[in-house]
């Protein structure tokens, strides 16, 4: 009698049809992760810079961090922990851009990064496109 040496053919195109269908079924979820975590990442950076937002002006009569881009992100550091936060999403992602702006209510340029005004302390994302769940943009965060 004599000894097989492998596998048919018919053997590996079964394999590889029942990888091919498990990749189709996790693929979806790990990418739907991925948009949720990044969402996440964006909600708990621009919590951080309000909070330090608010921690500013209560140690200052009131008055919210103003200047350059620079100068406010150095007035904020002492409020944060660790360096000034990038946006994990828009244009450039991530990136510590500071864009100010003298809109009440800010409105996005859609240049990435964050945009602040200093007269109300409002800061939101710089960025327009959708998250992860389809309906809100990242200015709304």
């Amino acid at each position: 009698m004599r000894r097989r040496g492998g596998f048919t053919l018919i053997e590996l195109v079964v394999v590889v049809m029942i990888i091919g269908v498990l990749v189709a079924i996790a693929a979806p979820k790990m990418l739907n992760m991925m948009g949720e975590a990044t969402d996440n990442a964006a909600r708990q950076s621009l919590s951080m810079l309000r909070d330090a937002i608010e921690r500013y002006a209560a140690q200052n009569n009131g008055n919210y961090p103003s200047g350059t881009a620079d100068e406010i992100k150095t007035a904020l550091l002492q409020y944060l922990r660790g360096p000034f936060p990038k946006c994990p999403v828009g244009t450039g992602a991530p990136n510590d851009t500071l864009t100010v702006s003298t809109g009440d209510p800010l409105v996005s340029d859609n240049a990435g990064g964050w945009m602040y005004n200093a007269t109300t302390g409002e800061i939101i994302i710089n960025s327009t496109e959708t998250s992860q769940d389809g309906a809100t943009t990242y200015d709304q965060f």
